[in-house]
């Protein structure tokens, strides 16, 4: 009897050479990706609703405020691409009266440890009410200057383009002293301000005084000596 050959061990079929199967017609393609609903929501646009929804709460209750921050250089023309939050200035005596505002809203209102502001949160953005701006406090005669404008439909006072621009230089200090973030600013309502106000109020400081010559140097606003003849 003779001797048989063996047979060859099956060759195992690879992975790759296997074919993909094929949905059939009824089966659609898992999706990849948060459902539409569950989108991101444009930070800019939700900063604004809660601007307009603060800012509509204070105006039925008879509060003085103004609008301010990022929100009211956009009020007065500026960059739609808000960053932060909303902010709002109000009367030092107001204080506790908004605070109740709030709360009647079902706003929930934190008190921070800085003694010059109270904070809530709407449209999941923070808002700070503020009462003291640089370091001093908020007057009926700067609420009293400002300028009703519409906020993406909204009217609402905002600060005065001179009241904003000055609050902000007034807050630079060795500490804090973040020229590019008001650069743009200041481009965006150079013309809407009146720079000898803030020179007087501020300009004898050195970090306003290094922020302004910066402006003069770039040509955003008119140099002294330029403006008085001087070589």
């Amino acid at each position: 009897m003779g001797r048989s050959e063996p047979r060859p061990a099956p060759v195992a079929e690879s992975q790759a050479s296997r074919p993909e199967p094929v949905p059939e017609a009824s089966e659609a393609p898992p999706e990849s990706g948060p459902a539409p609903a569950q989108l991101p929501q444009d930070r800019s646009q939700a900063i604004l609703e809660a601007a307009k929804q603060i800012g509509a709460l204070l105006k039925r209750a008879g509060h003085p405020f103004a609008l301010a921050g990022s929100v009211a250089v956009y009020a007065h023309g500026g960059s739609r691409y808000l960053q932060h939050d909303a902010d709002f200035a109000i009367l030092p005596d107001d204080a506790e009266a908004v605070a109740a505002t709030l709360r009647e809203a079902g706003l929930a209102v934190r008190v921070p440890p800085e003694d010059w502001l109270i904070k809530t949160t709407c449209h999941g953005q923070n808002v700070d009410i503020i009462f003291s701006l640089a370091h001093q406090p908020v007057t009926r005669e700067m609420l009293d200057r400002a300028h009703v404008l519409p906020v993406d439909s909204v009217l609402m006072p905002v600060l005065s383009p001179t009241d904003l621009i000055q609050s902000l230089i007034s807050a630079f200090s060795e500490h804090y002293c973040d020229f590019g973030s008001v650069l743009p600013v200041a481009r965006a309502v150079r013309e809407k301000v009146d720079w000898d106000a803030v020179r007087a109020a501020c300009g004898a400081e050195p970090m306003p005084a290094a922020f302004l010559f910066l402006l003069e140097r770039l040509n955003v606003i008119d140099a002294i000596d330029a403006r008085e003849g001087r070589p």
